[in-house]
């Protein structure tokens, strides 16, 4: 195969689980208390529910609560009310655990309505549908991978050897050693084949034929991979050394490659230059530009490289100059051949290579260039562009997924032939988002020592766990390829979680704030706070219960009732607007009325006072003569429910 003579001219070839499911229910508070303890509260708000005030966020606790302790069709319950009668509340989040309780019903067709909503209502970066696949040897990964291409026959090939496909205007640029016509042939003593030369494809309006070739490029030895700047106005290419019509040979006698430059001036490819960093004594080759070409990528055998070739890169200056090559390390570099890169516009490097485990010969691989978290940074790409032959020069337009390769297996035409195909499924790479942060209780921002943390799939399977230390801090990873829960619990306190999605693998700071499963209270504490009710408000100059209060007076309510000694003081509080005694006569009738509402609905008047404040406990600066909003006003005209005992 003439590509096989290019490498051999050249040298180097150029080219801890568990189901979440199983957690244990959540403890439930001994009913014996020395002190008064509050759940919030499955009890409570189901015995609010069952009296008919119903909320969005009454419904969405209720759902929470029996899902954080497993009781999915229970869960499922609630959230399918909430879907139904607050569609425009039902967030993305909640149809992604309706679907999760559902599916752990077994209710797969339910499950997949919930999660089709889901994907409606999330951006397109989330990928919640894969789950997490365990490490699998490098067969198995490789068939995971393949299926992703269809091929398409490339009509241009001929019976000789084309391949090294590069975008080109509308069209390609390519090597081959086909005949044109011309009179004159150079052909190569070893095997009589012609060098190649570089031809455009449909690169050219003005072009009678479809495949030229390329003006004031081509000599009497090899010209292959090329790569053009966006705009066209300047072309790298490798080409054999040769200088001034005359071939160099190194110690060992053997014709080295190297890169050329040459730019578009006055419609011809002209002021042809080798670049610095070429050397009659190593190869340098097949070069790509960064999607900013400010880099310039290659292969190489000089001095340093791992193997037979590597894959290098170099900076390109302002004024044109560059700066030193840079290998690009044995992640992706091996003991033999790494060669052919293509740079796409996502940072995504593909490249051939025979030190990677593959099908056979030169097989093409991938990896994300950009992002140092890929655990599997070199993954192969699968059949059918792989195959058991050599398969190189892969070049991919990621907006259409359409791409070109080439390969020297034996269905082609001649000795390498350029297939077209299109990609169906993105590839994938496995990668490890670092995650930390604290964990603290909601109400006293304590640090909560030895609470777990832990990253959950999509299937409630448990991932991976940490403990927070002595200062509550955990620190662990998760797979950012696909959806993970990343949930915090300890004993005494309601688990939380957040849900992470696909994404680049960059470092995430998440701290939890846990509520408390029973909240030990006594004289002066806030029953609101405890309850961590809604603030109830009072219009402008009015003592009237608002309809949307209601809902928070029957927690309150709910909760007296349960505890029957139990007994507060409403308190109640208006803004600064308005003279101070008509104030605090406003705020001790919005206490009455407060009062006078829960005595309406059973509860007796004995265990409950009413005081108002006026405006002597506003809680921002909305004091006499200050200019605030109708919004900051309201945060003061407000009521609370203080223990008495």
């Amino acid at each position: 195969m003439m590509k096989r003579v290019l490498f051999i001219i050249a040298v180097f070839t150029g080219l801890q689980t568990s189901v979440w499911g199983q957690e244990k229910q959540m403890a439930r508070a001994d009913e014996a208390y020395a002190e008064y303890s509050f759940k919030p509260a499955i009890d409570i708000y189901q015995k609010v529910l069952d009296r008919g005030f119903e909320s969005a966020d009454l419904l969405r606790k209720l759902g929470d609560s029996y899902y954080f302790n497993a009781n999915y069709i229970k869960a499922a319950e609630y959230y399918q009310q909430l879907e139904q009668n607050y569609p425009g509340e039902m967030t993305a989040e909640y149809y992604f655990r309706y679907a999760q309780s559902l599916k752990s019903m077994e209710d797969y067709q339910k499950s997949e309505m919930a999660f089709k909503r889901f994907s409606e209502l999330s951006s397109a970066e989330d990928a919640r549908v894969k789950r997490f696949k365990s490490q699998q040897d490098y067969m198995d990964e490789i068939a995971s991978n393949s299926g992703r291409y269809d091929l398409r026959e490339f009509q241009y090939n001929s019976v000789y050897s084309d391949f090294a496909p590069t975008y080109y205007k509308e069209g390609l640029i390519f090597s081959s050693d086909r005949d044109t016509g011309n009179l004159a042939r150079y052909r190569h003593t070893w095997n009589s084949q012609d060098f190649h030369d570089l031809y455009k494809l449909n690169a050219d309006s003005i072009s009678e034929n479809q495949v030229t070739k390329l003006s004031n490029v081509n000599s009497k030895l090899h010209e292959s991979t090329s790569v053009t700047t966006k705009d066209g106005s300047v072309i790298y290419f490798t080409r054999n050394n040769i200088t001034e019509r005359k071939y160099k040979r190194d110690e060992k006698g053997f014709i080295r490659l190297k890169i050329f430059r040459a730019k578009w001036i006055d419609g011809s490819w002209n002021e042809l230059e080798e670049l610095p960093f070429n050397n009659d004594s190593y190869s340098v080759a097949h070069p790509a530009l960064s999607p900013d070409e400010k880099t310039l990528y290659f292969a190489s055998d000089m001095t340093g490289s791992l193997g037979q070739s590597d894959l290098y890169k170099v900076a390109i200056n302002e004024d044109g100059t560059f700066g030193s090559p840079q290998n690009l390390g044995p992640t992706i570099n091996s003991e033999a051949r790494e060669t052919f890169p293509f740079i796409t516009q996502d940072e995504i490097l593909y490249f051939s290579s025979d030190g990677h485990p593959g099908l056979g010969g030169l097989d093409v691989f991938a990896t994300n260039i950009e992002n140092s978290n890929y655990t599997k940074s070199v993954i192969n790409v699968g059949q059918p562009v792989n195959s058991s032959f050599d398969d190189f020069s892969f070049i991919i337009d990621e907006e259409s997924r359409e791409g070109y390769f080439a390969s020297n297996r034996t269905s082609g035409m001649g000795g390498d032939d350029i297939y077209g195909f299109l990609e169906t499924r993105p590839l994938v790479f496995e990668c490890l988002q670092p995650l930390s942060g604290t964990v603290r209780d909601r109400i006293s921002n304590q640090i909560l020592v030895g609470a777990t943390v832990k990253v959950i799939d999509e299937s409630n399977t448990e991932l991976i766990s940490a403990i927070t230390n002595s200062e509550g801090m955990y620190t662990l990873s998760c797979d950012c390829n696909q959806g993970n829960f990343v949930r915090a619990a300890t004993q005494g306190y309601i688990p939380a979680e957040e849900y992470l999605g696909k994404s680049d693998g960059k470092p995430r700071v998440i701290d939890f704030y846990l509520e408390r499963e029973t909240v030990t209270a006594g004289f002066g504490d806030d029953l609101a706070k405890l309850l961590q009710l809604s603030t109830i408000y009072f219009d402008f100059d009015s003592f009237r219960i608002r309809p949307d209060a209601e809902l928070e007076f029957q927690k309150v309510i709910a909760a007296m009732e349960k505890y029957p000694s139990l007994k507060i003081v409403a308190n109640s509080h208006t803004d600064s607007r308005g003279p101070d005694a008509y104030n605090l006569w406003l705020s001790q009738k919005r206490a009455q009325a407060t009062v006078d509402y829960m005595i309406s609905k059973g509860i007796s008047a004995d265990r409950l006072q009413g005081k108002g404040y006026g405006e002597t406990k506003l809680i921002n600066n909305c004091d006499d003569g200050e200019r605030c909003s109708k919004e900051q006003h309201q945060l003061n005209r407000r009521s609370e429910f203080i223990i008495l005992e």
